[in-house]
């Protein structure tokens, strides 16, 4: 027991792998998977809009990225994009390693958030788009005013979810090799346990994922409940009945 606590609970290794976790790790873990998704949001709606076209030569080559960067694993493709652009000598970010992490998450997350808003889309009843149509807008005007901004508020709780995976995803950007001042929480916690062969900095930096990851996800089940009652209100809402008219 005392070898199992002083492998996974050493106080001493505790204490000096907090301070990086939480102020170099921490910090670059939320950017990473802040312009991640930020990233993804844009590309996402751009890819849902594609895969709603009811010509098939738009729908193919969005549902083929689709299909390519969800079924490919994670670690796949943040290898392909951060280790195999340079060497193929396509460098948009240089050097700099931080660059190709968040566009590798990104694109990951681009394809799954792509679903996700082409099914709030078509939650959205296709009255709106009809009565936006009516009053002379175009087809892309009154799906940019009136039908994706209800359709993504129909699935803010799974946007949310996304960055939760957005932020667990960008432990694996380990493999590029960032440099100091760029790490983030699993790259530091790692590079101490092979120095120390001690597992307490994994822990350290498991705890700080899990101070990520607990809050956002009440956060969701909280939107998820709030939107799911605001639907059932307005179900329930009566439909106002027209007073008679006298002849």
């Amino acid at each position: 027991m005392h070898l199992f606590l002083q492998t996974f609970f050493d106080p001493g290794e505790l204490a000096e792998a907090f301070p990086v976790l939480l102020t170099e790790g921490l910090r670059n873990t939320l950017l990473i998977a802040s312009l991640a998704i930020v990233m993804g949001v844009v590309l996402g709606v751009l890819l849902a809009m594609l895969l709603l076209s009811h010509r098939r030569w738009v729908r193919l080559p969005a549902r083929v990225y689709v299909d390519v960067f969800r079924g490919l694993p994670a670690i796949v493709t943040v290898s392909l994009v951060g280790l195999g652009l340079p060497a193929a000598g396509v460098r948009p970010f240089g050097r700099e390693p931080l660059g190709y992490a968040v566009l590798a998450i990104g694109l990951i997350s681009a394809a799954y958030l792509a679903e996700i808003f082409r099914s709030g889309i078509q939650a959205v009843p296709s009255g709106q788009l009809s009565a936006a149509r009516s009053l002379g807008m175009s087809y892309l005007t009154a799906m940019r005013v009136i039908v994706v901004p209800q359709g993504i508020r129909n699935v803010l709780p799974a946007l949310a979810g996304q960055f939760i995976i957005d932020v667990k995803e960008s432990a694996l950007v380990y493999l590029l090799g960032l440099g100091v001042g760029q790490r983030e929480l699993y790259f530091i916690a790692q590079e101490r346990q092979a120095a120390t062969y001690n597992s307490s900095a994994l822990v350290a930096a498991g705890v700080c994922y899990l101070m990520l990851t607990i809050p956002l996800t009440y956060l969701v089940n909280r939107l998820d409940l709030r939107l799911r009652g605001e639907t059932v209100r307005k179900a329930k809402k009566p439909t106002p009945v027209p007073s008679p008219v006298e002849v």
